[in-house]
């Protein structure tokens, strides 16, 4: 394992301004006109931003000096300062980014044999309450503006640049709630999406959620082609309510209501998280029912065995234990995988790195 840290922080007029990454190009255009510019403007600053990654304005040189000065004035450029990087000895790349008002997120450089994917946060915290998550110590500090989002994405591909490579898939499955951030996470897949922006092919982004269902069916309704997953790790109301507590305004049998109106909304296959947890929801039995409450559907079960937070208790289950988990859901005809597990010498679980760099963030 690699680590880096670094001193320093942003500047306080970031306080003040908003991130110029937050923008879609429609609204650059309206912005434009607003100012008295020209509306085809709005091409030349995204592509400064996500094909040339511009580290200034004054980089944006076909810009005209009172156009870098008006994006000067009302936008700040750089969002996130790099508190902590680590490298993995199966090149993960973890990042600890501290924001302007001193919180801080992680984000997570994942390598892969078909390419680069990259794990973004969407909240600072979480308030969903979820029992083995290191996300949620501490609760929610705030939401991250859709450009803080973005910010990420853009900071990891300038990493990529060093060796000429890039990010070619996003996994909204950082620290947060991405449905309890609706609007900004919206507008973040856009950009991302956009041809213009950073151009990930929507199909090559996976947006999780631990069940928030009137936004599933919004979601269901925006009829984008994003890959879609539930955070599930239980087949029973009972005890999911005991590992999530948002089961209990949102119930099981609710939640896969939603999740087969976003099926036959869209047509897409859904998938389902499930963290396995020694001697609570890994025994065959378990296995069964997960099959039964799946039945059916056009879906895939992602088994994830979970990384040991000491802040929590859960333990890991024993490999043979989840060689038959999976097993059993194969022989009742789910389809199903097991994650390939990385960075795990480097903290990289889901808030582990915030809790142990910034413990006053997460006390």
């Amino acid at each position: 394992m690699k680590q880096e840290k670094t001193t320093g922080t942003i500047a306080t007029e970031a306080t003040v301004k908003r991130s110029i990454y937050s923008l879609q190009l429609n609204e650059w255009r309206d912005w434009l006109k607003e100012q008295g510019e020209k509306p085809f403007r709005a091409e030349q600053i995204y592509d400064w931003l996500y094909k040339k990654r511009a580290a200034s304005f004054e980089d944006m040189s076909n810009l005209s000096k009172s156009l870098r000065d008006k994006l000067e004035q009302h936008f700040v450029l750089t969002t996130l300062h790099t508190i902590i990087q680590q490298t993995s000895s199966d090149g993960t790349i973890k990042f600890l980014f501290e924001l302007h008002d001193g919180v801080s997120i992680e984000t997570v450089l994942m390598r892969h044999e078909y390419g680069n994917s990259v794990c973004v946060t969407t909240q600072v915290g979480c308030r969903i309450g979820c029992t083995f998550c290191a996300s949620t110590l501490g609760g929610l500090k705030r939401n991250l503006e859709a450009g803080e989002i973005v910010a990420q994405v853009v900071k990891v591909q300038q990493t990529l640049d060093e060796t000429d490579e890039r990010v070619s898939s996003i996994v909204i499955m950082g620290i947060g709630e991405p449905f309890d951030n609706y609007d900004h996470m919206l507008s973040f897949l856009k950009i991302m999406n956009h041809e213009k922006g950073m151009n990930i092919g929507a199909r090559h982004i996976t947006v999780s959620t631990s069940g928030i269902i009137p936004r599933i069916y919004q979601f269901a309704d925006e009829n984008m082609q994003i890959n879609f997953a539930i955070s599930l790790h239980a087949p029973n109301t009972e005890l999911r309510s005991r590992l999530m507590p948002i089961n209990r305004a949102y119930k099981l049998p609710d939640l896969m209501d939603a999740v087969r109106y976003y099926v036959n909304k869209t047509g897409r296959r859904i998938s389902f998280e499930y963290g396995l947890f020694g001697g609570v929801n890994d025994q065959v039995e378990h296995a069964e029912e997960l099959a039964q409450l799946v039945k059916g559907l056009k879906c895939h079960i992602n088994l994830i065995p979970v990384n040991y937070v000491p802040e929590r208790d859960y333990v890991r289950t024993p490999k043979r234990q989840i060689f038959q988990f999976e097993r059993t859901l194969r022989d009742l005809g789910v389809n199903v995988t097991i994650r390939r597990e990385q960075g795990h010498d480097i903290e990289a679980a889901c808030g582990q790195l915030r809790a142990k760099e910034r413990k006053e963030e997460t006390r």
